[in-house]
């Protein structure tokens, strides 16, 4: 076999190519739609409740198939678990930003209280209404996987507010209760914050904190 037809015979063809790449494309376009879907959930869930909120109305929302939304997640039970994580993430990723500036102890307790405030005041298409966590785990049955899962996010707040206080007081036997305290404070100025529909029983509640840990 000639040099010319040994590179011919090891050169894929193009129809071989195209095969090769069909999966990547089609693993491209179904991440796209789980993206899309993900994010009609979130706006839907949060403005309308979880109960309220059919697959079709999520579809139409972000403009996919409904055939994309079951490629993408086997019920609508697991895209309410995908919400519920990627609020919690969301919510992470401010309470980091916030911690970035935070040079002391009393300012990363303060940091969470300050992430709050941020998602918040988001722009939220049909305006603020409290946690959404919270909000999807009071239409959900006692012992439903996303009451256990949001369960799990507060308690994952209440653990950072906990180190934070451990940093200021160490050694000191007052540091969980204070964690705990301050944990039931942000979580009553969030329900109230939501009632409200702005950010001032928040704010309320930072300052109470702030006072708190000016007198240790």
């Amino acid at each position: 076999m000639s040099l010319p037809e040994i590179a011919r015979s090891a050169a894929p063809t193009a129809s071989a190519g195209a095969a090769a790449a069909a999966p990547a494309r089609a693993g491209s376009t179904r991440r796209k739609a789980r993206i899309l879907l993900l994010d009609a959930a979130a706006r839907l869930f949060y403005a309308q409740g979880v109960g309220a909120t059919g697959i079709d109305a999520i579809t139409a929302e972000a403009g996919v198939a409904k055939k994309s939304l079951y490629n993408n997640f086997s019920s609508k039970a697991e895209l309410v678990a995908a919400y519920l994580e990627a609020r919690h993430s969301e919510w992470l990723g401010l309470y980091r930003r916030r911690l970035e500036t935070a040079k002391t102890p009393r300012e990363r307790v303060l940091a969470v209280f300050d992430a709050y405030m941020d998602h918040a005041n988001f722009a939220y298409r049909d305006g603020f209404r409290g946690c959404g966590l919270l909000n999807a785990a009071a239409e959900l049955p006692a012992g439903a996987a996303g009451r256990v899962a949001v369960r799990k996010h507060k308690e994952e707040v209440e653990e950072l507010l906990a180190g934070h206080v451990a940093e200021l007081l160490p050694g000191d036997e007052r540091a969980a209760g204070l964690a705990r305290h301050l944990a039931f404070l942000l979580e009553g100025a969030m329900a109230r914050a939501g009632l409200e529909g702005d950010d001032q029983r928040l704010k309320d509640g930072r300052t109470i904190a702030a006072r708190l840990l000016e007198g240790l």
